[in-house]
């Protein structure tokens, strides 16, 4: 789980339990000033971590705050989004042209991490998923490959690897991760090889 401050995980706490706290916090995403967007969407992050259900009637809040200026809320909002794959993928398909935009914006590499995590998510879910996602996802592995937030990026391809992809992607995938599954080191190599393993 990210770390939060004790300020952050006590307002996630009374979103859980007051619905009218939920709605101001939203609001606050949806119509605030830069400082309380960021704010706001690190709490609902937060709640998400612990109930990711309980944001799951603001999808579309979190869809629209892709297209924020700053960073951090798009980051926070694609987290939500990541967990609310496993709560209603319905409600995410709307975030695809928001994720792509965040993972190639060149300024914030947990940004680029954020989109990685969430298209990975998404798309390990069906086969048509899958091929919805993997041009982006194989772009974005050629374009960050080496940078700091590769490493974990890999643990969501990894994650990927094991989903419902279609058989297009699995050998697309496979063919990619080839080279580093047999000349890269350390846990590159590693996480490479396991990659192109799940796909065997």
């Amino acid at each position: 789980m990210a770390e939060y401050s004790e300020t952050v995980l006590n307002l996630a706490a009374s979103c859980v339990s007051d619905h009218e706290t939920l709605d101001k916090i939203a609001d606050a995403l949806a119509n605030g000033t830069r400082r309380s967007r960021q704010q706001a969407a690190q709490v609902l992050a937060a709640v998400s971590h612990s109930d990711a259900a309980a944001v799951s009637g603001y999808s579309q809040i979190f869809v629209g705050s892709l297209s924020r200026p700053e960073a951090q809320t798009r980051w926070e909002c694609l987290d939500v989004l990541t967990r609310l794959c496993d709560v209603d993928a319905s409600l995410c398909v709307d975030a695809i042209d928001g994720a792509e935009n965040a993972l190639f914006d060149e300024e914030s590499g947990p940004l680029h991490l954020a989109a990685m995590r969430f298209l990975c998510k998404f798309g390990a879910i069906s086969e048509q998923n899958s091929e919805r996602v993997w041009p982006l996802v194989d772009e974005g592995i050629q374009c960050w490959h080496g940078d700091l937030e590769f490493q974990d990026m890999l643990n969501s391809l990894v994650d990927f690897s094991t989903g419902h992809l279609s058989e297009p992607v699995k050998s697309e995938l496979a063919e990619r991760m080839l080279f580093d599954s047999k000349n890269g080191r350390g846990a590159l190599r590693r996480k490479a090889t396991t990659i192109v393993e799940n796909l065997s």
